[in-house]
């Protein structure tokens, strides 16, 4: 999942990339590029990810540590990650919100809409990876803490 979700958006930026004028009027420039603004929520969706999984699972339930201010810290490194992946959703909606409301031709909101499955589906994989890692056997899977 995590790497379909990075090829989605890898195949904008390469379609954008080689995007040609229209036939009928080759004077014109394609309307929209893939710019550095548009990598910028894929960037903090995947940062939010690896601090999401790096993160000890028994740390964060306070298993094994006297340490209360790790508890703390871990929890507060647990949002920071959460707040990189929303903050990495929102930036997506709100791309594709631009590309849909200046009325972009079809092929030109597709690079919107790869920004935005990139972004759900690498928040996809993170639950995915954060479920396999709490299993304490290989048959048991629980959404716990």
């Amino acid at each position: 999942m995590f790497a379909l979700a990075n090829w989605t958006f890898l195949d904008a930026a390469i379609l954008s990339a080689h995007a040609h004028p229209p036939h009928e009027d080759p004077q014109i420039p394609p309307p929209v590029h893939v710019q550095f603004i548009d990598w910028v929520p894929g960037i903090c969706s995947l940062l939010g990810m690896l601090i999401i999984n790096l993160i000890d699972k028994d740390r964060i339930r306070g298993d094994d540590y006297g340490d209360s201010t790790a508890v703390w810290r871990a929890r507060l490194f647990l949002f920071i990650g959460f707040a990189f992946m929303a903050g990495g959703l929102a930036g997506s909606v709100s791309l594709v919100l631009k590309h849909v409301m200046m009325d972009y031709p079809e092929q030109y909101t597709y690079y919107g809409y790869a920004n935005v499955s990139q972004n759900v589906a690498l928040m996809l994989s993170a639950v995915v990876l954060w479920i396999a890692q709490s299993a304490q056997t290989e048959y048991d899977y629980s959404l716990t803490l």
